[in-house]
């Protein structure tokens, strides 16, 4: 497990590194998890270590959203004075989310010889 960890955390230093390094606009995490993705593919998936310790910390993933919600009600008066343009970017960002979920699914299946 503890090798596992290790590397999820050197590949989120690397997206870090890169990140900081080339000055892109892209959170280093994220680039690091893409780093990682790619690894995974070339490899043929993740190693047996790597699954179990990946799905014990999804297992425990919302215990991660409890900062996220103790800033949140830290904030109520902040959100109440600007309730309608975070309504407006959570309404579109979701219809966005969906329309592109809907395009590649919508492509994959074309690709596979079905017609959605």
């Amino acid at each position: 497990m503890l090798n596992a960890i290790t590397l999820l955390l050197v590949f989120q230093l690397a997206g870090e590194v890169i990140t900081r390094a080339l000055a892109l606009p892209l959170p280093g995490p994220v680039l690091g998890m893409a780093l990682l993705f790619v690894t995974l593919v070339i490899r043929g998936g993740p190693g047996k270590s790597l699954h179990d310790t990946a799905h014990g910390l999804l297992g425990h993933l919302s215990l991660l959203f409890v900062p996220a919600g103790a800033g949140i009600m830290l904030h109520t008066d902040r959100l109440a004075g600007e309730w309608q343009a975070l309504l407006a970017a959570l309404v579109v960002s979701t219809l966005a989310a969906l329309a592109v979920a809907a395009l590649v699914l919508s492509a994959l299946l074309r690709r596979r010889g079905r017609r959605p």
